[in-house]
């Protein structure tokens, strides 16, 4: 059984992340979205939030699972959960360029692979800091976020 780790902070999670999720589920057997959560950056939403956000979205493919980790190397991450991939999804050559060294400590550190997606070119330009800048100041990230996340942005976030 092959089982792929797809790792982010997800703050909040972006349809371009669950495009990358929904085509994982089709390549391996098990994909572990894996929350990672830094206890020194205070996030948007809670982990718990983010996790509630995901599974929103991915409830239908009981192939996926979510779940938060904090304080540990995504090796080590990838060592609980049996995973012997991890899957990363790309926007373009800045991802690629930021991705990569990470990838290749990875492997030297356990011999890990990464396999890298590349992201629906629709959503190239969405992000979760873009979007969350967009919401704060009054415009529509409707279709760029699932309705969940949207309206809890609308509601943390919008300055009026």
């Amino acid at each position: 059984m092959t089982v792929a780790v797809c790792p982010g902070s997800y703050d909040p999670v972006t349809a371009g992340h669950v495009d990358v999720f929904r085509r994982a589920a089709q390549l391996v057997d098990e994909v572990v979205v894996a929350v990672l959560h830094n206890p020194a950056k205070q996030g948007t939403f809670s982990v718990e939030e983010r996790i509630a956000f995901i599974e929103d979205e991915v409830g239908d493919l009981p192939q996926v699972r979510v779940q938060a980790f904090a304080n540990r190397l995504l090796v080590d991450v990838c060592a609980e959960v049996g995973a012997t991939l991890i899957l990363k999804g790309l926007r373009g050559g800045t991802d690629l360029a930021y991705e990569m060294p990470m990838a290749l400590m990875n492997r030297q550190l356990t011999g890990i692979e990464t396999l890298f997606i590349p992201g629906e070119p629709s959503l190239e330009h969405v992000s979760s800091s873009l979007v969350k800048e967009v919401v704060r100041f009054g415009g529509d990230v409707t279709g760029m976020v699932g309705e969940g996340v949207r309206a809890a942005l609308v509601e943390r976030l919008r300055q009026d």
